[in-house]
């Protein structure tokens, strides 16, 4: 059981939500987002754990995680979520994110930006486990997505979005599996 982490549009949600996997809870950092009407539209749990709205990230993190729990999650994926998870809640949880870079090139945030800005020929999309650092845990997958001449950062990240939405399905199926551990 799926609990899915989201900060935005949530394209990646909708993928996880397509590929029929069983996502039991969407939590978002943000209200009002698209990805929350992804999850109602598809008659899954969802809330708001603002951090404005409680002492600390850790109690944020740890009300989410109750929150996740009782819904029957058992693993969590990051969709877009554009927060640091604390220590307490990556106990409780393995946490998989998805990154649109050929890790451990370009962490952070905008790796597309920081591809183009580099110069380099190709970049990409990893799956990996989340760790207490930037996109610094084990990678489950990875594929390479070329740099085309004249690519804008919408352009690369459109044709970076397409992996992203077979390749995130396919490594939580992986990990369901017992294929990989975190």
């Amino acid at each position: 059981m799926i609990g899915v982490l989201v900060s935005g549009t949530g394209t990646n949600l909708q993928a996880l939500l397509d590929a029929r996997l069983p996502v039991v809870a969407v939590a978002s950092n943000k209200p009002g987002v698209q990805a929350l009407e992804r999850a109602e539209r598809a008659g899954v749990a969802r809330a708001v754990f603002e951090l404005e709205d409680f002492g600390s990230r850790e109690e944020r993190d740890l009300a989410m995680a109750e929150w996740l729990g009782g819904h029957g999650a058992e693993i969590v994926v990051c969709a877009g979520y554009m927060h640091l998870l604390t220590p307490a809640f990556l106990e409780r949880f393995a946490a998989i994110n998805v990154h649109p870079s050929l890790l451990p090139a370009f962490p952070g945030l905008d790796a597309v930006g920081q591809a183009l800005a580099a110069g380099v020929r190709e970049t990409g999309v990893t799956v990996h486990f989340v760790d207490d650092g930037v996109d610094s845990g084990p990678i489950l997958a990875q594929e390479t997505v070329a740099i085309e001449e004249g690519d804008t950062a919408e352009s690369l990240y459109q044709r970076i979005r397409a992996v992203e939405h077979r390749l995130l399905p396919d490594a939580v199926r992986v990990y369901l599996a017992g294929l990989v551990r975190s």
